[in-house]
């Protein structure tokens, strides 16, 4: 009578899997820790895309309310300079509606001056804020166009 006895696996079955498995994880994890870099330079992107459209819409609202001071979009008041918001937070950040503070994706600061700026969105929790940045500045003069630059080095 041959009795059969189950041992499991041997010593060199589990070394092959371990060995395979830290291949993969070799191979896999850097793949996974360059997803949130691309994270944050893709939300810089969209952000630099968002503020563009949001002062093309302001000065259509302008323009077509015959208002070159101030217009109301989605229920706040947008300053104006030149048919474009200006760079505070009652200019371009009311009309991106992106000023959620320093709790939120982005840290907004107004510039220095209205009319002049520039204004920045800084996203928080970035490896280097100051290089992770959206810039807008309001036009300098009447039927020039505002400057939106986006900053991704340090994303």
């Amino acid at each position: 009578m041959n009795v059969s006895r189950h041992r499991g696996f041997t010593l060199i079955e589990l070394v092959v899997v371990i060995t395979i498995l830290g291949i993969l994880a070799a191979f896999a994890v850097p793949k996974f820790i360059a997803l949130d870099g691309q994270a944050r330079t893709a939300t810089i992107n969209g952000l630099a895309g968002s503020v563009r459209s949001a002062a093309a819409l302001a000065r259509g609202l302008s323009m077509a309310m015959g208002t070159p001071a101030s217009v109301t979009m989605e229920g706040s008041t947008v300053n104006l300079v030149n048919n474009y918001p200006d760079s505070s937070a009652t200019g371009i950040a009311a009309s991106v509606n992106s000023n959620n503070g320093a709790t939120g994706d982005f840290t907004f600061t107004a510039g220095p001056t209205a009319a002049t700026g520039p204004a920045t969105w800084t996203k928080n929790g970035a490896p280097t804020p100051a290089s992770c940045v959206v810039n807008y500045t309001p036009p300098a003069a009447a039927g020039a166009a505002p400057t939106v630059t986006a900053v991704t080095t340090g994303c």
